[in-house]
C-alpha cells in the first residue's frame, strides 16, 4: 500500500474517521468544519476563475493530485478519488503511489491536509479508471478490467485488507475503455460498458463506411450491465446486461426515493465527416444531441441506428443504417428517447441527483451533470467545459437546463487549451459539491450560503445553449505564438516564419494554414491536433517532429493524410483520410506543406 502526505504528521488523522457504521456525531463534525472553513474565505477567489450563482461559494480542496476522474465523500468527510493513465491522457507519466487517493481535511482549513495513495500502481500492473463508489462500508473501485471492493473501518482513512474482486473480465478494447457505475438502495451496482467504436462501421470513423449488421458489438458493449455490489467474483457476460443501445452512459443520478436511474449519454461524432453528402459541415457541430435517459430493465436506447436530432426533437435512423441525413426514422420508432437532450459533443461525464437540502429548494430533486467539454465541434467554438443543472419534475425534465458553474477551461475552451476539464462530480453528506479535474487533478468544493427565500441560488443562473442552437462562426487560430488579443493577432507573421519544403510556395504554406483552422475545406485538424497543432489527448503535436507513420517528408506527410490512420500506434482516435474532410489534391498537398513547415521551425 503505497501512502505520501503534504504534511509531515502522518497521524493527525486518528480523529474523526467514524464511517457510516460508527459515529454519526464525528462525521457531523466533520461536514460542519468544511463548511466553517469555506465561510471564513471569499466566496468565489479570483485565482480560482469560476462563475456561480449568487450566495454559492467554492474553494479548492486539494490540487495535482493526477487525472482525477469520478470521486465519493465518505460519511465522515473523507473524500476518494479515482484516477486515470494511459491514451486518455497521452499515455503521460502517471502521479507516483496507487491510483486510488484519499483526502481529508483535518485542520478545518477547507483544503485537505492529508492526501493518502492506495491500491494498483504502475509497477503492480495497473493503469486507474474511472467509477467509484461506497455501498454499506465498502469501497467499489474500477481498476483495469475489474471492479473491486475495499472494506473500510474506523481508525484509517485507508483500507487496511486487500482489495476483493466484485467483477472480473470487464471489456478494454476500442474508443471507449471506462466503466463508471452507481449504486441503488438495494446494492444493485450499474456499470456502463460503452462501445469500442463510434458507430459500429465495418471500419471504425472512416468515410462512407457502413454499419454492422447486426452491430457484433451489442452483446457485450454498448449499454449497461447489473450486477450485486454484495457479491464478489462476478464475471462478466452478456447475461448481466441491463439495458442496450448506449453509446457510454459515463454519469449516473440515483433517485433513491423515486426508485428511478438516471444515465447521461454521449452521442456519436463526425456525421459530416463520414458522410459530407447527407450533412452540412455546421451539423458536425450541432448533431447529434447529448442525453439523459431513463434507465429501463430490457431498454433500447437506439445506437449504432439511431442517433437523437435536437432540431427535430425526435431518434432518427444513423446515415451507416440507411438514414438519409435525418429525415428518416425506421426501426428508431421503436427505440427509447431521453427525457433531456443538451448541444452537441458536450461530452456529460458525470451526474448526481441532488437529494439534500443544503442547497435551495430549486435545486431539489433535479440533476447535476458535469460536462466535460467537446472536441467535434471543430473548427467552430468548442462548447461544454462547464457544470449545469437540469430541473427535473419526476421522470421528465422541467424546462432547459442552466448553467450552474463555468470558467473551469480559462481562456479558451478547447482540448488543448482547458486549463481544468470537470469528469466527476459527488455530493457530501451535508449536501455540499464536490467537483474534479481530470487535467491537473484539482478537487473543487461548493458550498451554499445564500438567503432561503424565494428564488434563493438562482440569481446568476442562465439557461443552456438550445440543442437548436446553430454553430457559430468559425473559430480561426493558426498554430503560432499567442501575441495580441485578436485571433489572427501575430498569424501572418508566424506563417511567414516557417520554412517552405521543397516543391512548395509561401503561398502553398499559407493555405495549409488556413485549412488547418477550418477556413477552408471544412477540415477539422484543430479538434484532434489543437488549435496552435501541439497536440491533444486525441491526437499528436505536429510541431514535435516525431513521426510515427512515415519519414516525415513532405511527400510522406501528404500520403498519411490522404490514407487517414484508422489504427493508431499511442492515441485512441483514429483519423479518416483526409482528417473527414473533402480536400482536393491541391489542398491536402498545402496541408502537409504547413505540417512540414511546423515540425522543421528553428
Amino acid at each position: 500500500m503505497n501512502r505520501s502526505q503534504q504534511r509531515s504528521k502522518p497521524w493527525l488523522l486518528i480523529a474523526l474517521l467514524a464511517l457510516a457504521c460508527g459515529s454519526s456525531a464525528a462525521a457531523s463534525a466533520a461536514s460542519r468544519r468544511i463548511v466553517a472553513a469555506s465561510k471564513g474565505s471569499a466566496c468565489v477567489p479570483a485565482d480560482i476563475g469560476l462563475t456561480l450563482p449568487a450566495g454559492f461559494c467554492v474553494t479548492i480542496f486539494a490540487d495535482g493530485i493526477g487525472h482525477a476522474r469520478n470521486l465519493v465523500v465518505a460519511p465522515n468527510g473523507v473524500v476518494y478519488v479515482n484516477t486515470w493513465s494511459g491514451s486518455y491522457f497521452g499515455n503521460d507519466l502517471p502521479h507516483a503511489g496507487g491510483f486510488l487517493v484519499a483526502l481529508q481535511d483535518t485542520t478545518g482549513s477547507g483544503k485537505a491536509n492529508v492526501i493518502e495513495r492506495f491500491g494498483e500502481t504502475v509497477q503492480s500492473g495497473g493503469a486507474g479508471g474511472t467509477g467509484i463508489g461506497i455501498y454499506k462500508d465498502g469501497l467499489y473501485a474500477e481498476i483495469n478490467d475489474k471492479i473491486v471492493r475495499y472494506t473500510l473501518s474506523a481508525g484509517s482513512i485507508l483500507p487496511q485488507a486487500a482489495a476483493v474482486p466484485v467483477v472480473t473480465g470487464l471489456p478494454l478494447t476500442g474508443d471507449h475503455p471506462m466503466h463508471p457505475f452507481g449504486f441503488d438502495s438495494d446494492g444493485l451496482m450499474y456499470v456502463d460498458v460503452a462501445t469500442p467504436s463510434n458507430a459500429c462501421q465495418v471500419q471504425n470513423r472512416t468515410p462512407g463506411s457502413p454499419g454492422k449488421d447486426p452491430c457484433d458489438e451489442l452483446p457485450t458493449r454498448g449499454g449497461v450491465w447489473r450486477f450485486d455490489a454484495n457479491k464478489t467474483n462476478q464475471a462478466f457476460s452478456p447475461a448481466a446486461r441491463f439495458a442496450t443501445g448506449i453509446r457510454n452512459a459515463e454519469g449516473y443520478g440515483i433517485d433513491t426515493a423515486g426508485h428511478r436511474i438516471f444515465v447521461t449519454q454521449h452521442g456519436r461524432d463526425q456525421l459530416h465527416t463520414n458522410w459530407p453528402k447527407l450533412y452540412k459541415a455546421p451539423e458536425e457541430a450541432t448533431l447529434p444531441a447529448e442525453e439523459v435517459m431513463l434507465l429501463k430493465q430490457g431498454g433500447d436506447y437506439g445506437w449504432p441506428e439511431c442517433y437523437y436530432d435536437g432540431m427535430q426533437h425526435k431518434l432518427v435512423l444513423a446515415p451507416e443504417y440507411g438514414g438519409n441525413g435525418g429525415k428518416k426514422v425506421g426501426v428508431c420508432a421503436d427505440k427509447t428517447g431521453p427525457v433531456a437532450a443538451f448541444p452537441a459533443h458536450w461530452a456529460p461525464n458525470s451526474m448526481v441527483f441532488y437529494d439534500k437540502d443544503q442547497f435551495p429548494a430549486h435545486f431539489h430533486h433535479g440533476l447535476f451533470i458535469a460536462f466535460h467539454g467537446s472536441w467535434n465541434r471543430a473548427p467552430y467554438p468548442q462548447g461544454g467545459y462547464n457544470i449545469v443543472f437540469q430541473p427535473m419534475a419526476g421522470d421528465h425534465a422541467a424546462g432547459r437546463c442552466e448553467i450552474f458553474a463555468d470558467g473551469f477551461a480559462g481562456a479558451v475552451k478547447s482540448p488543448d487549451k482547458a486549463w481544468h476539464r470537470p469528469a466527476g462530480l459527488a455530493i457530501a453528506p451535508d449536501g455540499s459539491l464536490f467537483v474534479a479535474d481530470d487535467v491537473r487533478g484539482r478537487i473543487y468544493h461548493i458550498v451554499y450560503h445564500g438567503g432561503s427565500g424565494k428564488g434563493a441560488g438562482t440569481a446568476g443562473l442562465t439557461p443552456c445553449p438550445s440543442a437548436t442552437a446553430p454553430a457559430g462562426k468559425i473559430v480561426v487560430a493558426v498554430a503560432g505564438p499567442p501575441e495580441g488579443t485578436h485571433p489572427d493577432a501575430g498569424a501572418a507573421e508566424f506563417i511567414a516564419s516557417l520554412p517552405v519544403p521543397e516543391g512548395a510556395t509561401r503561398a502553398t504554406v499559407a493555405l495549409g494554414a488556413r485549412i488547418y483552422s477550418g477556413q477552408v475545406g471544412g477540415a477539422t485538424c484543430t479538434g484532434c491536433h489543437g488549435a496552435d497543432a501541439s497536440g491533444t489527448v486525441l491526437g499528436p503535436d505536429l510541431k514535435a517532429g516525431h513521426w510515427l507513420w512515415s519519414d516525415g517528408s513532405y511527400a510522406a506527410i501528404a500520403k498519411t493524410i490522404t490514407a487517414g490512420v484508422p489504427q493508431p500506434k499511442q492515441f485512441r482516435a483514429a483519423m479518416p483520410p483526409m482528417g473527414g474532410a473533402q480536400l482536393t489534391p491541391a489542398e491536402v498537398s498545402a496541408v502537409a506543406a504547413f505540417i512540414w513547415g511546423l515540425s522543421h521551425r528553428s
